[in-house]
């Protein structure tokens, strides 16, 4: 089943720091950590641009302005696209689906990630996403 997503990254103000989705899965008792860019899936009627303001607003608690379209990538199920976003009101606090379904054996928490440590490779974050969040710090913006 084809899952297209829209996903934001939103660095802080001063530039030194990137808010992720960290997750934690059990399943088949093997334990699965790492860190996702935030966004969701687009819906039927729905443009990539909406649906990450809305997954933004379920997820994080935030009201987004989108400053920037970084691309998209091909996955196995879909196309992943990508923007750079700003918060313009809310403070970023787990919310909607990931709220409501957080557990020991699937677990949520948004993490401000200093960016010093994706250099150092110091977390389980896929090099595609550190790619997207190096052309926000750069402004590297495609057309929309």
């Amino acid at each position: 089943m084809k899952r297209d997503t829209a996903r934001a990254v939103i660095l802080t103000e001063d530039k030194q720091s990137v808010y992720l989705l960290y997750r934690e899965k059990k399943r088949n008792k093997k334990h699965l950590s790492y860190y996702a860019i935030p966004g969701g899936k687009i819906e039927k009627e729905e443009t990539a641009e909406e649906a990450v303001i809305r997954e933004l607003k379920e997820e994080f608690s935030i009201d987004i302005k989108l400053l920037g379209y970084l691309g998209e990538n091909k996955t196995d199920v879909g196309i992943d696209y990508h923007y750079h976003a700003k918060i313009i009101s809310g403070i970023p606090q787990l919310g909607g689906e990931e709220k409501r379904n957080n557990s020991k054996e699937n677990y949520y928490e948004i993490r401000k990630v200093p960016l010093k440590e994706l250099s150092k490779e110091q977390i389980n974050i896929l090099p595609i996403n550190i790619s997207y969040i190096e052309k926000a710090l750069k402004k590297e913006y495609k057309n929309f």
